[in-house]
């Protein structure tokens, strides 16, 4: 009868040394929101602002406000999620890219992306756009966008 007891205590040692380390990550608004309203005043000088929250592993989250155009891109190992917080973009995906350069870490940029679908996203929108998918936001001028960026490894 002692065989039940021992074996029950192998079966159980396993999952007692199989303890992970807890990488949860939490992001309270007010920080967030006080970060945005430094990028905001950051984006109207420059066009631009970004933040990455917490470490730089996949997936990586970042903040971005824009008030201008962006570049064209190719993500060539990351898919991007877009949570839209505030504003409205034009987006345009497909086509290619003009005057496309690729750098080492297979990202290529460029001018504008040519014969693209185009439509306006707006707060609330959720985009995924896959890796190797050209891409580019194009901004009202006036406008204030505002996005939370999810960049995952993509499935190869």
């Amino acid at each position: 009868m002692r065989v039940i007891p021992i074996f029950i205590a192998a079966m159980m040692i396993p999952s007692c040394l199989a303890q992970t380390v807890n990488k949860t990550e939490v992001f309270p608004d007010k920080d967030v929101s006080a970060r945005l309203m430094e990028m905001v005043k950051e984006s109207k000088k420059a066009g631009s602002s970004g933040a990455t929250l917490g470490g730089n592993t996949s997936p990586i989250i970042k903040l971005s406000v824009r008030t201008t155009n962006g570049g064209a891109e190719i993500h060539g190992r990351f898919d991007d999620i877009l949570v839209v917080t505030g504003g409205k973009a034009t987006l345009i995906t497909g086509g290619t890219v003009a005057n496309a350069h690729t750098d080492k870490d297979d990202e290529t940029k460029g001018t504008s992306v040519e014969n693209g679908k185009t439509q306006t996203i707006s707060k609330g929108d959720i985009v995924h756009i896959p890796a190797g998918t050209p891409h580019q936001l194009i901004i009202a001028p006036g406008e204030v966008f505002q996005t939370i960026v999810i960049k995952a490894e993509a499935a190869h």
